[in-house]
């Protein structure tokens, strides 16, 4: 126990980083996401396309992928030529790859709306922007709150990732200390903290299910 407790602080300060890395992820990705499911699902085919192919390419291509492209090889890139610092990096790449899901997730339940009721709101004078805000979209929270609650929980677990960027997270941190200590401690102990922040979300996520249940 004495050991646990002296390896608790490094452990912590990992968790810091990944929980900023987190909360910024969700800040970024969840807007954005929204904005690209309403570009997929509109009349501008162009427009449409691009998003089309840009959620393609987001999915189509591993996340570790992204963020090594975005880190090493984007200020190769002619015409672009940005070099990030690693945690802006793995934020860019973390917002861009989670922004496409959730675009997916927000287009789904959008769709899934019965166009009946787009037809009563423009009856009674909606413009197109309060039909999604006062109709459309207090519906769909409540039919992508499951799958929102997948991907979310996803991204806790995708924060290891960095670790290949040399970033200090929870990861890395138990790491450093199996490599300093040889033992497995630390790796029971951080596999802990990820239990204890996914246990959060679930508990956060049913409360919202349970507050937005329609009975029929």
């Amino acid at each position: 126990m004495d050991y646990i407790l002296s390896i608790l602080g490094p452990l912590a300060e990992g968790s810091l980083v990944t929980l900023q890395l987190f909360l910024i992820t969700l800040l970024l990705a969840v807007p954005l996401g929204l904005g690209l499911a309403l570009v997929r699902i509109s009349r501008f085919s162009a427009a449409s396309q691009a998003v089309n192919g840009y959620i393609w390419l987001m999915r189509g291509t591993p996340l570790m992928l992204q963020m090594l492209f975005i880190y090493y090889a984007l200020p190769f890139v002619p015409g672009i030529g940005i070099r990030l610092p690693d945690f802006p990096a793995a934020i860019v790449a973390f917002a861009l790859n989670y922004a496409a899901y959730f675009a997916e997730i927000f287009r789904a339940g959008i769709q899934s709306i019965d166009r009946g009721q787009y037809e009563g709101a423009k009856v009674l004078g909606f413009s197109y922007g309060q039909t999604m805000r006062r109709i459309v979209l207090p519906q769909v929270v409540k039919r992508i709150l499951p799958p929102m609650s997948n991907e979310t929980i996803t991204l806790v677990k995708d924060t290891s990732l960095i670790y290949v960027l040399a970033l200090n997270d929870l990861l890395r941190a138990a790491r450093g200390i199996v490599q300093r200590d040889f033992t497995i401690t630390p790796f029971i102990v951080a596999a802990a903290f990820y239990l204890l922040m996914t246990l959060v979300l679930t508990w956060f996520f049913q409360r919202l299910e349970k507050r937005h249940a329609v009975y029929d």
